[in-house]
Order: C-alpha cells, then sequence, then structure tokens
C-alpha cells in the first residue's frame, strides 16, 4: 500500500473533520499515513501584495510536498457558511501561487465533509466536487458524514453501522487503484 495523507480542511484545533480524515485514512490497511493539522500552522493571511513582499512562505512549499510524496489524499472539509473553512482556502490560496502547479497536482483523492448538521457539509462538498478537478484533484470518490456528534466516536470513529459499511466499500473499491 501507498502513503496516505490525511487534511482535515479545517484550522479549528478540534476539528471534527480532521478526525473523520484521519479515522478514514486509518481504514486503508497497511497504508503509511501522514497527517496535516492546519489548526498547527502559522500561514499569514493571502494577499498579492504580502506574496510580492514575502514571497511562497516556506509553511505552504512543505505542503505542497506532503501532497507530492503521498499516494492518495483523503481531504475532509468543514463547511462555513456553505463554503470552505477560511483556514484551509487560505492554504489553497497560497499553494496556487506556486509557479507551475495545479493545487493538488493531480493526486487521486477521496473528499469527505462532516457537519454537526444532517447535511454533512453537503454544499461545501458540492462545491469542492465542482471545482477541485480544475485544479488538480483526481477524485476517486466522495462521502458525507451528517450529524457528525451522533454518528463519530472520538475512539471508535464512525458508530453509525449503514455510514460505516459505506465507507467501507469506498475504502475496499480505491484501495486497489492507488
Amino acid at each position: 500500500m501507498k502513503k496516505i495523507l490525511a487534511i482535515g480542511g479545517s484550522n479549528s484545533k478540534d476539528s471534527i473533520n480532521r478526525k473523520l480524515a484521519n479515522f478514514v485514512a486509518s481504514l486503508f490497511e497497511n497504508a503509511p499515513i501522514e497527517t496535516y493539522d492546519l489548526s498547527q500552522k502559522d500561514i499569514p493571511l493571502f494577499s498579492k501584495q504580502l506574496e510580492d513582499a514575502i514571497e511562497i512562505p516556506t509553511e505552504i512549499r512543505a505542503f505542497a510536498k506532503l501532497m507530492d510524496e503521498s499516494d492518495l489524499i483523503v481531504l475532509s472539509l468543514a463547511e462555513n457558511n456553505g463554503s470552505f473553512n477560511a483556514g484551509f482556502k487560505n492554504l489553497i490560496d497560497w499553494t496556487s501561487r506556486i509557479p507551475g502547479r495545479k493545487i493538488f497536482n493531480d493526486k487521486p483523492m477521496l473528499l469527505l465533509a462532516t457537519s454537526p448538521g444532517a447535511r454533512g457539509g453537503s454544499s461545501v462538498l458540492e462545491h469542492a466536487k465542482a471545482t477541485f478537478p480544475f485544479r488538480g484533484a483526481v477524485i476517486l470518490n466522495t462521502f458525507s458524514l451528517p450529524s457528525f456528534d451522533q454518528n463519530f466516536d472520538n475512539e471508535l470513529g464512525i458508530t453509525n453501522p449503514e455510514l460505516l459499511e459505506n465507507i467501507k466499500a469506498i475504502v475496499q473499491e480505491i484501495s486497489p487503484t492507488i
């Protein structure tokens, strides 16, 4: 099995999306997992003027390298007011400025979302499905976990048997392709 990069698309230190991404990545058997915790990164707010002054931050180049060294990106997106979390949007805005690079650099991706609500981040998931392929993501499949607090346990992972079987089937489908 090849290397997986698990990313929670939120800068919250208690990110439920990071928990989901890490759990789903762990379902891939015998795969080394690298995790990316956006809440632990000090990334300045993107602007063209700042880019001109400081160029591409070292943290952004390190993030791009992590993606390049992975064989699969497991990304779970937080939904803030129907769109991307500001910290994640800032991360991809900076990454897009690396010369000659598509953000995700044609890497296979399992795209996830969750939220405390019944829609499970479906708005941000649909937005990402429509736009990420133009940014170099090869989306292999998607999964939404609704009502995070009722369907996820920090020790057990996904507790809803039907949802757990759904994500396990997706993982089995993807495993041979990476």
